[in-house]
């Protein structure tokens, strides 16, 4: 475009900037702006009018984009308002054609929005008339008639409508006119027309301004100047056939393809009748390297790219010039109108790609924005788009050439996890030309699976007193999902065993899913360990699933058979061989045969028990095989063990007391200790006569004896000591007579077990026996082999002080070491120690017997 001049452009630049309207719809909001608009004039409220929050711009990254010229309409992302960027030059933008649209994509991400809007921009007249050339040169000869046209190349205005209607206006002359016709394609024809008959010798050349002025308010106009040049005589121009020729061509037509033959006559002859074809000198140098004219025939044919895309229509100026002399010329116009052919093909291209795609993203979501175009027209430049079969996408037409690529139902990035989706874009020329572009479709994983075990339990067998920490197991899941949300993690799922956590029994790798046995398991607390292993995945949130392990403990023979405490057997003494003792019970906490006992006395048992007892290996019943004899043995002590059949086997031991149950199979037993016959008539009462000692071998009430006198004798039966008697004379009862005397007096110690210590407090533990010689008793020697009585002493280390006369030391005591001086005699005994001693008095004595412990 021209530069405007000054006057005209202010004027035009106040009514350049107006908003016409704005319409909502189908995804379309539509403005318009007057072409040469200033930097910053406003548009429109795009984000308002889109239902945008200016918020939301930045993060959801609101971009614009236009195929045309990008940089001509920005948008202020503060307050949302669309405005002019650069200088708009309709005319430049779109040429001739009579809309003119800037095409807007508006894009916001989170989730993938495209509108459309378009902006069309109006023309102002900005554009003066202009003809081909400043001045131009014409020839005419001075025999021209009156009347006769002479054509002349119109101006032209780049503006359209309104603004590029134009009119001509000569300055005033006496020889021309100017002759202005229109016909059915709105195509002016200008000629001049001669209304004076020229004379060249008076006037031979003629200065003429032709203005054009268009229909723009203010208007603007155009000016050429013309030389006409008067020649002399040729009388007959060249005349053709038709003023305007009308031809179609298809474009693409080969080089040397007819396009039409012109034809022209000329009245004269001879020289002055051959006629010279020839282009116009105003013809375009596009519409010359595009066709050649034959100069003689008046063939016009191709030789050139003729496409339809570039120039729909040629306007050929032919003219035929004579060669008189002058020359005279005539002029005709040849329309070539060029036809479509489908030489075009689609063009394909992803304006917008919101990948990857989340596998759970809702129907209709929008993944791509393409848009389509075919430089071809009608049917040929009508595009169709279709998509790739078998794939859970569809094609949306959204506004004119443009198509949303979009969800038609759910994903599962598990099945599929990538698309190859061809779009492919088919013309409906004949043959159809297509084109397609490819797109490789990410679906993105969520965190839609959770871990899944193989089995929902698993069964697991281990020896008992494993080593702590060893391998038990491994469980493994699998997550179909992808990346974090695949990576699964072991745990237990905690709970109580008995008292105690499960996880101080076993543990499990959190990565590896390995399960180890954190203590030695014992079969015999637990048989059977029961939990579950969770797999949690990654994914926020994290799903997860449980797996029952059920973890056998296999017995092993850790256990020795412990037989139970049996209680004291026993029994009469002689029973018959077989007869059951005790029954005894053993348990083994293992299993099978290593629970499996059998009983057997021990090795190191007496001989002498086996010779009187049997066991049963099977029933761990104890029996009689021998002969039972309560006098002989009064107890039994039998060493038994049990013995299980594991391997190694292992074994319990117990002992089992048997105490023999005493039968009355003895009579009592009697024997005199002492007799002392004759005896003498006057003999005082309680003169002991004879010392009797009673024995049964049988005990408790067997072994009790009871002695009686036989009636009306004159003798009485006391009993002195532990079965002994004395037989005395029985008392009788006269007044006067003085007290009885003790001829004999037993005693029996007692004295308690005092421990090794010599320092033990003293204390009398016998009785005072006092014996008076008799003169009766002088010659008798009986007292010789008197046992005056026997002491068992079970005490240890205990220290005996007997005072007795010196004569009797060494006949009383011969083999006792002596401590202390001869009235005194300290001896020492070690524990369990029994002896006896006898007294017989070979002299008069008499002395105090004193038995104490020190």
């Amino acid at each position: 475009m021209k530069t405007l001049r000054k006057g005209q452009g202010d004027c035009r630049l106040l009514l350049s900037v107006m908003l016409l309207f704005w319409e909502a719809g189908r995804g379309q909001v539509h403005y318009w702006v007057s072409e040469e608009a200033k930097h910053g004039t406003f548009v429109g409220r795009i984000t308002q009018d889109l239902g945008l929050e200016l918020a939301e711009l930045v993060p959801r990254l609101f971009r614009v984009a236009s195929k045309d010229r990008g940089d001509l309409l920005e948008v202020n992302l503060q307050n949302g308002i669309l405005f002019v960027n650069s200088r708009i030059d309709r005319e430049e933008l779109c040429g001739r054609r009579a809309e003119c649209s800037i095409h807007l994509e508006v894009i916001v991400d989170r989730p993938l929005q495209v509108f459309h809007v378009e902006v069309e921009v109006k023309d102002i007249n900005d554009n003066p008339p202009v003809f081909p050339k400043a001045v131009k040169n014409l020839f005419i000869y001075e025999s021209r008639s009156l009347g006769s046209r002479i054509p002349l190349e119109g101006a032209s205005d780049a503006d359209i409508g309104a603004n590029s209607l134009l009119t001509y206006r000569l300055n005033s002359n006496e020889y021309f006119t100017l002759d202005v016709k229109r016909n059915d394609e709105e195509i002016k024809s200008l000629g001049l027309v001669l209304k004076k008959l020229l004379n060249r010798e008076d006037t031979p050349e003629h200065h003429l301004l032709i203005t054009a002025v268009d229909g723009g308010k203010p208007e603007l106009t155009g000016t050429a100047q013309l030389k006409i040049t008067v020649l002399d005589v040729n009388d007959n121009a060249p005349e053709f056939e038709s003023t305007i020729y009308k031809v179609k061509l298809f474009e693409n037509a080969p080089n040397g393809t007819l396009v039409v033959t012109v034809n022209a006559s000329d009245l004269d002859e001879g020289i002055n009748k051959d006629i010279v074809y020839s282009f116009n000198t105003d013809t375009s140098a596009d519409t010359l390297s595009k066709f050649h004219l034959d100069p003689v025939n008046g063939y016009i044919i191709v030789k050139g790219d003729i496409d339809f895309e570039l120039t729909k229509l040629y306007e050929i100026q032919v003219e035929a010039t004579d060669k008189g002399n002058p020359p005279m010329a005539d002029h005709c116009t040849v329309l070539v109108e060029i036809l479509d052919t489908n030489d075009n093909v689609p063009e394909l291209a992803v304006k917008s790609l919101s990948l990857p795609i989340l596998e759970d993203a809702p129907v209709g979501t929008v993944i791509a924005l393409i848009s389509v175009s075919d430089l071809d027209s009608g049917a040929n430049g009508q595009v169709t788009c279709t998509l790739t079969h078998h794939v859970p996408f569809k094609l949306v037409s959204t506004f004119k050439n443009y198509y949303s690529l979009v969800l038609d139902s759910v994903l599962d990035r598990e099945s599929v996890a990538n698309y190859e989706v061809v779009v492919t874009a088919r013309d409906g020329g004949s043959p159809s030309l297509s084109a397609t572009v490819s797109m490789s479709v990410e679906v993105a994983d969520v965190n839609d699976n959770a871990p899944a075990f193989a089995q929902h339990e698993y069964t697991v067998f281990v020896k008992e007193n494993n080593p702590p920490g060893c391998h038990i197991f491994t469980v493994s899941a699998r997550d179909a999902d992808a990346q974090e949300n695949a990576l699964v993690s072991y745990s237990l799922v905690e709970r109580r065993v008995g008292e105690r956590a499960l996880s101080s029994y076993v543990s499990v790798h959190a990565e590896s899913g390995k399960v180890y046995a954190l203590q030695p398991l014992d079969h015999e607390e637990l048989e059977l360990l029961q939990f579950q292993v969770s797999a949690r995945d990654a994914g926020v949130p994290p799903l997860g699933s449980n797996v029952t392990l059920q973890v056998f403990v296999l017995d092993e023979n850790d256990n020795a058979p412990a037989l139970l405490p049996p209680g004291p057997g026993g029994g009469p003494k002689n029973v018959p061989n077989g007869t059951l003792v005790i029954k005894l019970n053993a348990s083994d906490l293992d299993e099978g045969l290593n629970g499996n006992i059998m009983y057997s006395f021990s090795a190191d048992i007496l001989p002498i028990v086996k010779s009187k007892f049997y066991m049963d290996p099977i029933t761990g019943e104890i029996m009689v095989k021998g002969y039972i004899d309560f006098e002989e043995t009064k107890s039994y002590e039998i060493l038994v063990e049990g013995i299980d059949k594991g391997q190694p086997p292992l074994s319990g031991h117990c002992t089992v007391m048997v105490e023999v149950e005493d039968t009355n199979d003895n009579a009592p037993v009697m024997e005199f200790k002492f007799l002392s016959l004759p005896i003498r008539e006057d003999a005082p009462l309680g003169t002991v006569i004879a010392l009797i000692s009673v024995s049964d071998l049988d005990s408790s009430v067997n072994g009790q004896v009871t002695c009686t006198l036989s009636p009306h004798v004159p003798f009485r039966l006391v009993s002195t000591f532990k079965n002994y008697y004395s037989l005395e004379r029985r008392q009788r009862v006269c007044s006067g007579e003085g007290p009885p005397k003790t001829d004999l007096m037993a005693f029996s110690p007692s004295v308690p077990d005092s421990g090794d210590r010599e320092d033990q407090q003293a204390a009398t533990v016998g009785s005072l026996s006092k014996v008076t010689r008799q003169d009766s008793l002088s010659n008798t020697n009986s007292w010789s082999s008197l046992k005056l009585m026997s002491i068992e002493l079970v005490m240890p280390s205990n220290h005996l002080i007997l005072c007795l006369p010196h004569l009797l030391l060494p006949s009383v005591f011969p083999r006792i070491r002596v401590f202390s001086n001869e009235s005194a005699l300290r001896i020492r005994w070690p524990k369990y120690w029994s002896f006896s001693f006898s007294i017989s008095p070979s002299n008069e004595y008499s002395g105090l017997i004193s038995f104490r412990s020190d």
